[in-house]
């Protein structure tokens, strides 16, 4: 088997249950690569020695006891800071809640706990969660492990970077525009946002969001499989949350695509894209054709949604960190992009949200008709590079509105607007700097277990695991 800390999950749980591996033994092994790799990379912000080996011990008696052993029986995964888990830090990148401790722990934890996986600790994320730049003034930023001083994307950059670093097979992330895919994209791992409600998502005390999800990062489409398998299913904490699917994730993605009718779409209509990102996404739908599908270019028509996810999502969804983030008092404390994003949030005005939410249901009536002649769509998830931290945004969006700086670099937020449709973010090769490139693969609305299915072809055809960040 591979060495432990870049083994699959699904390798660790086999090798659990052949008693090949103890959990305490993965433990040791991961706390290690922790240990020694965590202070260049900054992915984790919270880990507790202790409280880990106890987990392993405890696991452990449990196989001793003969106890019926859960499918991610002593397997390590890690939780974003911006989820709840019941007595750790769950700061948010913030300053002002830098001492918050809830008292219970969010579903996916409990689920993730409940099949027997061993908890490592809390990943970085931007301050609330904001921007697709891991960086925050409590931790500071983390460091993309292909390339030190480039960005691991965000806003699970913690999660996406401890994955490749081989610090944890498994990683809970959350999306509301691109946050399990655009960190996957610059780490070069897999992540795929579900469809609406098939996790369900406490983050917020708004219990009615419609744009938000959590997600797996992983290294293999089989683990992110595994993991969605394991924290699926309707749960009261979320009333828009779906019942279990009911099909076999782990066998779907075995089958294959031939025949499919692929779209590839290489700027979604709008979007500005670098040419060498272009290229390789290109380039990577070569396989698909090669898996026996019909490749054609398109793409669904949309008008640019920037403005109306700007106005209907994104400022409403900060508007609540208006009064916590009092400039008098948080000045040079908190970002101040997050400052200005909070006060304009509480300044849109309900005709404008009225009208962003009108644009997202004429995005959804156009998107469903025009994928009736599709089985999936393909399109870059970035438009450039990932480029250096202690950037707000790619330089050619230096000067822009901060909407356009926030937005403008993104090809994930569509899917986010259209949020019953699942999107995996796969690796597809490198930049001419080393750095990795994602393509994204689309699936009809609730389609899940298609994208896992052609994201698992795909990763059979153009096989990216095995190669390793030069830490």
């Amino acid at each position: 088997m591979t060495e432990i800390a870049f083994a699959s999950a699904t390798e660790l749980a086999g090798a659990v249950r052949s008693r090949e591996l103890s959990p305490v033994e993965i433990a040791q092994a991961l706390l290690r690569r922790i240990d020694e790799v965590n202070p260049t990379v900054n992915a984790y912000v919270h880990v507790d020695h202790e409280a880990v080996l106890a987990r392993a011990r405890e696991l452990e008696a449990a196989i001793t006891r003969g106890d019926s052993l859960g499918p991610l029986h002593g397997v390590p995964y890690s939780i974003k800071d911006l989820t709840a888990v019941a007595g750790l830090p769950m700061t948010w990148g913030l300053v002002p809640l830098k001492n918050q401790v809830p008292e219970t722990s969010a579903t996916i934890v409990t689920r993730l706990e409940a099949a027997g996986g061993l908890l490592l600790g809390k990943t970085n994320t931007p301050e609330a969660g904001y921007c697709g730049v891991t960086d925050n003034h409590l931790f500071g930023p983390t460091q993309n492990p292909w390339k030190l001083g480039r960005i691991a994307g965000g806003s699970s950059g913690g999660a996406a970077a401890a994955v490749a670093a081989g610090l944890g097979p498994l990683a809970e992330g959350s999306d509301g525009a691109g946050s399990v895919r655009i960190p996957a994209s610059c780490c070069g791992v897999y992540a795929l946002k579900p469809s609406l409600g098939r996790i369900p998502i406490t983050i917020g005390a708004n219990r009615f969001g419609t744009y938000v999800q959590h997600g797996p990062i992983t290294r293999t489409v089989e683990d992110a499989a595994l993991m969605l398998a394991v924290t699926e299913g309707f749960d009261p904490s979320d009333p828009v949350s779906l019942p279990i699917s009911g099909g076999d994730y782990l066998q779907e993605i075995r089958g294959d695509i031939r025949g499919w009718r692929v779209a590839w779409s290489p700027d979604l209509g709008f979007a500005e894209v670098d040419p060498e990102i272009t290229a390789i996404c290109h380039d990577a739908v070569r396989a698909f054709e090669e898996l026996g599908c019909s490749i054609k270019e398109s793409h669904p028509g949309w008008d640019n949604p920037e403005d109306a996810m700007w106005k209907g999502i994104w400022l409403p969804t900060y508007a609540f960190a208006a009064p916590l983030l009092d400039r008098k008092v948080w000045a040079g404390k908190v970002d101040e992009h997050l400052m200005d994003i909070a006060e304009e949030g509480a300044r849109v005005t309900a005709l404008e949200i009225s009208n962003a939410n009108l644009f997202r249901g004429r995005m959804w009536d156009r998107f469903v008709a025009w994928f009736e002649d599709f089985d999936l769509l393909l399109c870059p998830t970035l438009c450039c590079e990932p480029f250096e931290n202690g950037r707000f945004a790619p330089a050619r969006l230096e000067g822009q509105p901060l909407s356009r700086q926030l937005l403008g670099w993104l090809l994930t937020y569509p899917f986010n607007m259209v949020s019953s449709s699942p999107v995996a973010s796969v690796p597809c090769g490198f930049t001419r700097n080393g750095l990795p490139v994602g393509l994204q693969i689309v699936g009809r609305p609730r389609a899940d277990a298609a994208v896992l299915r052609a994201s698992a072809s795909f990763e059979r055809a153009r096989p990216w695991a095995r190669r390793r960040p030069p830490l």
